[in-house]
């Protein structure tokens, strides 16, 4: 499994990344950039949380049931879909508030970021683990 220390710097750069490419994306599309910038990096901390708190939960559970945290392509695509769930029930209530809209409203916003960080998360975690690879070879099923 990986070292608190890797698990961080994963999250980290992870979020990083990710605001830098949304908040690209909503200043072309003409939004206030000021006020919805708040919101990412709100929204960029809520994540990072998320992100460390859902990997370790994750590793466990992969670890407990498959007996490795080697993924194969069926389990990033749970573990990317399971992450975005997690994320939406956490942010469209803060969305709403924030921006003063229905939670439907919310809803359909975050659907948005929904689908880019789907897609984001499975293709950063893959480059990820090829930059930064786990040794798989010392690996004991708790």
């Amino acid at each position: 499994m990986k070292t608190t220390v890797d698990r961080i710097k994963n999250a980290v750069a992870f979020e990083i990344i990710g605001l830098i490419l949304i908040l690209g994306i909503i200043c072309l599309c003409g939004f206030d950039v000021s006020h919805i910038g708040v919101l990412g990096i709100a929204f960029s901390l809520m994540t990072t949380g998320w992100n460390y708190i859902y990997n370790i939960w994750f590793d466990k559970v992969m670890l407990k049931w498959v007996g490795t945290t080697n993924k194969q392509q069926k389990h990033r695509i749970l573990h990317a879909i399971l992450f975005e769930l997690g994320l939406l029930w956490i942010t469209i209530p803060v969305m709403a508030w924030w921006l003063n809209i229905k939670y439907w409203q919310a809803f359909l916003m975050d659907i948005v970021l929904v689908v880019f960080y789907l897609f984001y998360a499975y293709f950063y975690n893959v480059a990820y683990d090829k930059l930064f690879p786990v040794d798989f070879k010392h690996e004991t099923k708790q």
